[in-house]
């Protein structure tokens, strides 16, 4: 569907977790191009003009739903660029049900096999990209990260601007209003990955 405000759903990261993606990101990102934090996208445009349903949609599942162990199972070379291939059969059933919903409002980027992934380097040469993967590859270990709940941005022609969040149910005594004290600073700028 087309839509003049789009959305892009986020799965959110503990800060801790995230830190260190956001340090990768800030050293191998091209400087001119990375102005966002880390993230993991779970639908890359959601039309804005339907905001109401689909926060409603995001509340119901957060509901349900608990915190999220998720695998950081491995190096991904984009061609252009290296990411982190992240593992969970329980954030794929989170995306699987809000795909269901979602399901008349996607575009083919969001209906392809979802391939969760945390990209820290992209618009670089293939030979800038292959040193990274190299580099990252061989020093590698699997671990885990935790996910809280799910990030809604507004998309404006570049920049994202935070527009809220839903917390899983169990976690909310963590966080402050729905929001965590590290949350940032409400915009940020997207690079299409």
């Amino acid at each position: 569907m087309k839509t003049l405000q789009p959305l892009i759903l986020t799965a959110r990261i503990t800060e801790g977790d995230k830190a260190p993606f956001d340090l990768l990101r800030k050293t191998h990102f091209p400087p001119d191009r990375n102005f966002l934090d880390a993230h993991l996208t779970m639908f890359h445009r959601l039309p804005g003009e339907y905001t109401e349903r689909i926060v409603e949609h995001l509340k119901r599942v957060a509901e349900a739903g608990s915190s999220i162990k998720a695998e950081v199972s491995g190096v991904r070379h984009l061609g252009a660029g290296v990411a982190f291939t992240i593992d969970s059969a329980a954030l794929q059933d989170v995306r699987a049900r809000l795909k269901e919903v979602f399901l008349p409002w996607l575009g083919p980027q969001d209906m392809q096999k979802w391939q969760p992934h945390i990209t820290i380097q992209n618009k670089v040469s293939k030979d800038r990209a292959d040193r990274l993967y190299q580099e990252l590859r061989a020093t590698f270990q699997p671990h885990t990260i935790e996910i809280t709940g799910v990030d809604l941005w507004k998309y404006l022609d570049g920049p994202w601007q935070h527009e809220t969040s839903a917390i899983f149910a169990e976690d909310r005594d963590a966080v402050v209003s729905g929001r965590d004290q590290s949350e940032r600073a409400g915009v940020q700028s997207h690079i299409k990955e």
